[in-house]
């Protein structure tokens, strides 16, 4: 996580700190090594009167009394006189009492020195590093090469099935899919992670740890990374931000995510296509070999023009079909073939013509499963479940046909997503209070209608995002359990009144 210099810089603060909490270590044990030294010398010039003084003395106690009394001495240096051995007063020892004292009142004076000055402190740690240097640096018996041969850290790295997920606050990690132990049906599940509050997963993809992930921005920049350069987590860690792990501008944000396999296998990347859609109607196909070269800064993936932005990017075969919704209510259905190739630079073409300036693209699905429905919700908690067939095949660029009535009690459209009765789905309001339905649970509507009450919203409370989650993996997500009312799906169908709500709201 450190480059080499801000490696250099902790060290270098280490040392210094640990040789100015030595020094006032050994400054203070100088001083106090100096003051017993002063009171033996005292007693040392004054040798007569001191045996005298401790001689007329009935114990210890006394005598460090009268010499403290007499001579204005401390407490330690009482005590160290009374100890003093007989030794101890011959001249050549008063001599090397002296030669002490005068040799740690120089060690005293060059210690206050050191922690006067940095410079001195610098000089200190860079004469410790020379010794460590002459004793330890001895030449290096191993061989380091980066790349050595063939060798990359791909092949060091074992090609293993890999679960990502992203969370809906954009924190994504990798864990191993072997976490996910296989339960019989009927389980309950596993808890798949531990999100922030207000958050929750909202993709999730099985890959290998050799394929790659590329990132979307709402500027129209693409990134690219391998599946083995996403931090590992287990099942229950919230996993880090994707703004830590790319080179994102402060005010560009990650709008979409496709995981893909090699980049440099030719036929794969010649034979897909990434279809992007942006809030103004524009749409652009660009083939996958485009983005096999990524850079550290991204890359454009599409021109945005002015008050637009990037919406989504899909995955194709270029057999895929292609839907656009409108916050008016429109939505369009056309062949993923009526839109030719473009290079990265380009900005696309017409996919949908917006019913007036206000208006804008809520969302796009690219759809293979012909045998799936179209969800859509509105912004005050209305949604409902249609057949694809309902949506006629039309050119790009149209107008689109309605997909739900919206109405005031209705609010715009925003979202619109491809399901199954496989599937789960997620709502989250902007009081972040979320709700969780089975997919299952909501029969199949005709695309005219206003649809039904998927969630009770309080006040001026509205919708902001819906997901498509995945129900074995998302099981135990804390406090946005979704629960039906009694009553059959049909029944909630035919009145706008029934309507599905948190359990705790409930209570």
């Amino acid at each position: 996580m450190l480059n080499l210099k801000d490696m250099i810089h902790h060290f270098v603060e280490h040392r210094h700190e640990v040789v100015v909490r030595r020094t006032t270590y050994e400054l203070r044990k100088a001083e106090e090594r100096a003051h017993i030294l002063e009171g033996l010398i005292i007693a040392s010039d004054n040798i007569d009167e001191v045996i005298a003084i401790i001689r007329a003395c009935s114990n210890a106690d006394e005598a460090r009394e009268k010499l403290i009394e007499r001579f204005k001495l401390s407490e330690i240096q009482s005590k160290a006189i009374v100890e003093m051995r007989l030794r101890q007063l011959t001249g050549l020892e008063q001599d090397k009492l002296r030669a002490e004292y005068e040799a740690i009142m120089k060690t005293i004076e060059d210690l206050k020195d050191i922690l006067d000055k940095k410079e001195r402190r610098m000089l200190v740690i860079k004469e410790e590093l020379a010794v460590v240097k002459d004793k330890y640096g001895d030449e290096r018996r191993s061989v380091i090469e980066y790349a050595g041969g063939d060798l990359s850290i791909e092949d060091m790295i074992p090609n293993e099935q890999v679960v990502i997920t992203i969370s809906h606050a954009g924190y994504i990690k990798r864990t191993s899919l072997t976490e996910y132990r296989t339960q019989n049906r009927g389980g309950v599940g596993q808890k798949a992670s531990t999100t922030r509050n207000e958050d929750f997963l909202e993709h999730l993809f099985v890959g290998t740890n050799h394929q790659y992930m590329l990132f979307f921005t709402q500027k129209g920049k693409c990134f690219w990374m391998r599946v083995y350069e996403i931090p590992e987590g287990s099942k229950t860690s919230k996993g880090r931000a994707i703004q830590n792990l790319i080179n994102i501008e402060q005010d560009d944000k990650v709008k979409a995510f496709i995981c893909t396999q090699d980049l440099k296998d030719e036929e794969y990347t010649n034979s897909h296509y990434v279809i992007m859609a942006t809030k103004k109607g524009q749409v652009k196909k660009t083939s996958l070999e485009q983005y096999s070269r990524p850079r550290t800064n991204g890359i454009n993936a599409i021109t945005i023009k002015e008050d637009d932005e990037l919406l989504e990017a899909k995955l194709t075969t270029g057999e895929s079909q292609v839907m656009l919704a409108l916050k008016s209510g429109k939505a369009i259905r056309f062949e993923e073939a009526k839109t030719r190739p473009m290079g990265r630079g380009a900005s696309g073409v017409r996919g949908i013509t917006l019913a007036h300036d206000s208006d804008e693209v809520i969302g796009m699905i690219a759809v293979d499963d012909m045998e799936s429905n179209i969800l859509v919700v509105s912004e005050n908690g209305y949604g409902k479940r249609s057949s694809l067939e309902d949506y006629r095949i039309t050119n790009r660029g149209g107008k689109g046909v309605k997909t739900i009535s919206i109405t005031d009690k209705t609010g715009n459209l925003v979202s619109i997503k491809n399901v199954t009765d496989e599937d789960d789905l997620m709502i989250i309001n902007k009081s972040g209070v979320a709700i969780r339905l089975a997919v299952e649970d909501l029969r199949v509507m005709g695309r005219a209608t206003q649809g039904v009450r998927l969630i009770n919203l309080k006040g001026n409370d509205s919708i902001a995002a819906v997901a498509k989650v995945m129900r074995e993996d998302e099981e135990d997500i804390e406090g946005v359990e979704g629960l039906t009312e009694e009553g059959s799906p049909e029944a909630d169908a035919d009145q706008t009144d029934g309507t599905t709500i948190d359990k705790q709201e409930e209570e």
